[in-house]
């Protein structure tokens, strides 16, 4: 790879000629991230919470989850939900690349988030739980009114550490072909071999959109240490 295509003009001219594809890429990206982490943060307070809970069987569900989804990786969840699951079964049909994109992503960071929700909860003194349940709460009531509220100061960071990694992670969505950043920058660079331009672009709009959060998470991090 020659690295003077930075800066030759000819090259990024021709490159921003389709500039419109990589922001139709850029988009495309960005409503997977939301999709995703709506879905990670549903599924990660879900089993973030029933990891505390004294069932064994909730624990144990919960466990099953996160460690499964650990220690396997985001490429095989694609390949397994987008061609594996039409072909074991006639009636399971095909979901669109958006949505598996959002599946499988959500359900590969909901483990991490029910992990860092998890830590957060048992941050909270337990006698506060006791003493909830104790004056009639119920256990969701007792989440959701006392210990979640408390546990974010602990959270934030790591969560915002897991949004940066979710971001970052919906350019595996390539691999079923997925219009987005990174699909249309390997795309449009084998077309027109033509490869700095592009994937230096990918690499800049993945910054725009993860610094802010990578510095948000640095912040409050050191911002509780102070308070603490």
């Amino acid at each position: 790879m020659d690295f003077t295509q930075i800066f030759n003009a000819d090259l990024w001219a021709t490159f921003f000629q389709d500039w419109e594809q990589f922001a139709h890429g850029f988009l495309f990206s960005l409503l997977i991230s939301i999709g995703a982490l709506v879905t990670a943060l549903f599924l990660g307070i879900v089993f973030g919470a029933i990891s505390t809970t004294k069932s064994k069987l909730l624990r144990f569900i919960a466990r099953v989850y996160v460690e499964f989804y650990q220690n396997t990786p985001l490429l095989v969840q694609f390949v397994i939900i987008y061609y594996g699951l039409p072909l074991i079964s006639n009636f399971v049909l095909m979901p669109s690349i958006y949505w598996t994109a959002v599946i499988c992503v959500g359900l590969y960071h909901g483990a991490y988030i029910a992990e860092v929700i998890r830590t957060g909860i048992e941050a909270v003194p337990v006698g506060q739980t006791e003493a909830a349940l104790s004056q009639g709460f119920t256990y969701i009531e007792t989440m959701r009114l006392i210990v979640l509220p408390q546990a974010i100061r602990t959270i934030l960071p790591p969560m915002a550490n897991q949004v940066v990694n979710l971001i970052k992670n919906t350019s595996t969505v390539a691999i079923i072909g997925g219009v987005d950043i990174m699909f249309m920058t390997k795309h449009w660079s084998a077309v027109h071999s033509n490869y700095i331009p592009p994937f230096l672009t990918a690499a800049i709009l993945y910054f725009i959109l993860c610094f802010p959060l990578a510095t948000f998470a640095r912040r409050w991090e050191a911002k509780n240490k102070e308070a603490y």
